[in-house]
């Protein structure tokens, strides 16, 4: 199968009492970015906003073409593979990997290895996906990113599509 043109993605832990610095030392791992609930943001627009909900996000490199499985790997190599931990976390936050996949053409494909499934699978983690067209240039940065984050596309998932 073809490979999409390319491929980002994100380790999103998401919660309204979550701490950054609990999951942190749980997962024994830094964060891309983390935020607690009501924390004022600026914007590289300079605009301010209050996080609806806490936050943890760990980035694996933009690939191109895209190999979402190296991805997954990079991002759980990181990471405590303690799996009370992930139950734990899976029992109070919501956890998602999610994914921004573009393609260059029309006939692109995309493959997930069952080993990466299940691994995902172990630790709880949701997979979702945004897939981006030749002809699409994605959202604008001030439309309501479509990860469903309630956040601008420009505060969001623009950040991890063009890092």
């Amino acid at each position: 199968m073809a490979h999409l043109g390319k491929s980002a993605a994100s380790l999103r832990i998401v919660g309204d009492d979550l701490d950054p610095n609990e999951i942190t030392f749980l997962l024994k791992c830094v964060p891309s970015q983390a935020s607690t609930k009501g924390q004022i943001i600026t914007t590289k627009s300079g605009r301010e906003r209050v996080e609806k909900s806490g936050g943890w996000h760990l980035d694996a490199p933009d690939c191109e073409p895209e190999d979402l499985d190296y991805q997954v790997t990079f991002l759980l190599n990181k990471l405590n593979d303690d799996l009370h931990v992930w139950n734990k976390l899976k029992s109070k936050y919501r956890m998602d990997l999610f994914c921004g996949l573009f393609m260059h053409t029309g006939d692109e494909g995309l493959t997930i290895s069952s080993k990466t499934l299940e691994e995902l699978g172990k630790r709880g983690i949701e997979l979702g996906m945004c897939l981006y067209g030749p002809d699409d240039g994605g959202p604008n940065f001030d439309d309501t990113c479509p990860c469903e984050s309630g956040k601008k596309y420009g505060d969001c998932c623009a950040k991890t599509d063009n890092a």
